[in-house]
């Protein structure tokens, strides 16, 4: 394989993304598929951003191009990237960019009601938070369920284990045999 890939694991607030990504992880390193595990979020943590850019996209950008640039001369070519919107159509021009014009895009959107995703933030959001997220998760919903591109897979989580999240997302990617 000469061009990336990456895996881009997509939903609201709530749905399983981190978790899920670490499980979809741990079946790649037990098939010895070789990866590279990002959350986008982390990417563009930083406050104020960069030269005011509300969104943090630039950074976020500028941040993922040099992490995949190390990684590339080590010979990865597979990355499994977290993050809220990484599903939507705008998102593809930062991995082109940052991986190779090549890079194959394999988007999985985790999909919770709005019920299981409260229940979710209530158990995770500890601080002053927790109102804002659930709103925020609500509104992403919406928007990532409209806005998804058609070769979107749409992977529901509630009421199903990690596993059996993660090894529907591994086979979507082909990457294990």
């Amino acid at each position: 394989m000469d061009h990336a890939e990456a895996l881009l694991i997509g939903g609201r607030a709530g749905v399983g993304k981190t978790t899920v990504a670490w499980e979809v992880s741990a079946l790649l390193r037990a098939a010895a598929v070789a990866h590279v595990v990002l959350e986008g979020d982390y990417l563009g943590q930083a406050h104020p951003a960069p030269d005011g850019d509300p969104d943090r996209a630039r950074l976020t950008e500028d941040n993922l191009t040099g992490l995949w640039a190390n990684f590339a001369r080590r010979g990865h070519r597979r990355l499994v990237y977290t993050n809220t919107v990484s599903v939507l159509p705008e998102t593809a021009g930062m991995f082109e960019r940052a991986m190779g014009a090549d890079v194959r895009l394999i988007r999985v959107l985790l999909t919770a009601s709005d019920s299981t995703a409260r229940d979710r933030l209530t158990g995770r959001e500890l601080g002053s938070e927790l109102e804002q997220e659930i709103a925020g998760s609500v509104r992403k919903a919406r928007l990532l369920d409209a806005r998804a591109p058609a070769d979107t897979v749409r992977v529901p989580t509630d009421g199903r284990s990690v596993a059996a999240i993660a090894r529907e997302t591994v086979a979507v990617t082909g990457w294990r045999g």
